[in-house]
């Protein structure tokens, strides 16, 4: 099943969140020397025009990434999360959205690498096409990143930031992650994962939390951001969550300064709200 496009939600509040969180991490990994890759098992089409068909349909950005791009008087993390959004955007107008391997594009130092998969043929022509010339550093690949990944566990570095954010179009993909976060954990349980989900109005995204803390995993963060109260319809997302796996230890302090502040730019009504949980040893 082919069906998902990103463009169409590109921009949107759970984009923000993830990507926002992503150059947090990112961030952190660049206060060592050392260099570390960046794995993306479903990486989209890598940038998006605001201006298409695609993503004019819904225009999910005017009440997000707009709403952040236009702000003043914002947290340090968050302003320096904007600078990279104007980064590819010239004369200071929003015409574009990077995706999560934009984002970290603008990040990551000349020893780093990022390892890329998207299966849908039009997205990962599309990709191919957005990192022309950064074949050294970045390796794209038309595949499935649940599967993908396993070739890339562990990086010869030992340093990763692995991002896990499928569709969610077919009920399997829930089950599919928490199969996919117990085998990388064998064979890397010290890389930094980083898990993003919607949050519906089902009982699948609830689940795979449950199973994922029952892991029993050492050091985790989990975030969640709702924009509006859940649609009087019983689907559509109302915001989304993040589970992160290894995160930095300076990232529960960031949030709770941050946090308010997005998710009151970011509301769609007066229900909007955040929860931030961690266990970091």
């Amino acid at each position: 099943m082919l069906s998902y496009r990103h463009a169409f939600h590109a921009g949107n509040h759970a984009d923000v969140l993830k990507h926002y969180i992503l150059s947090l991490v990112l961030d952190y990994m660049n206060q060592k020397d050392k260099p570390y890759w960046v794995i993306d098992t479903h990486a989209g089409a890598g940038m998006y025009a605001l201006t298409s068909e695609f993503a004019q349909k819904n225009a999910e950005f005017q009440t997000s990434i707009t709403r952040l791009f236009d702000a003043k008087n914002l947290p340090g993390s968050l302003a320096n999360f904007v600078e990279i959004i104007k980064k590819y955007n010239k004369n200071n107008q929003l015409k574009f959205y990077p995706g999560s391997p934009k984002i970290a594009e603008a990040l990551l130092r000349n020893d780093d690498k990022m390892r890329l998969f998207e299966l849908h043929p039009n997205d990962c022509k599309l990709l191919v096409e957005n990192f022309v010339g950064k074949g050294k550093q970045t390796k794209i690949e038309m595949q499935d990143g649940f599967a993908g990944i396993k070739a890339c566990l562990p990086p010869p570095t030992k340093r990763a930031v692995i991002l896990i954010d499928p569709p969610y179009e077919l009920k399997d993909d829930y089950k599919r992650v928490v199969d996919c976060i117990k085998d990388s954990l064998k064979s890397f349980a010290t890389g930094t994962y980083i898990i993003w989900y919607p949050l519906l109005q089902r009982p699948e995204p609830a689940k795979m939390i449950e199973r994922l803390m029952n892991l029993n995993i050492p050091d985790w963060l989990h975030v969640e951001m709702s924009v509006q109260a859940p649609p009087s319809e019983g689907f559509g997302m109302h915001g989304s969550g993040l589970f992160i796996i290894n995160p930095p230890w300076t990232l529960p302090g960031i949030l709770n300064e941050s946090m308010p502040v997005l998710a009151q730019l970011l509301a769609l009504d007066d229900t909007a709200e955040f929860r931030i949980t961690s266990q970091i040893s």
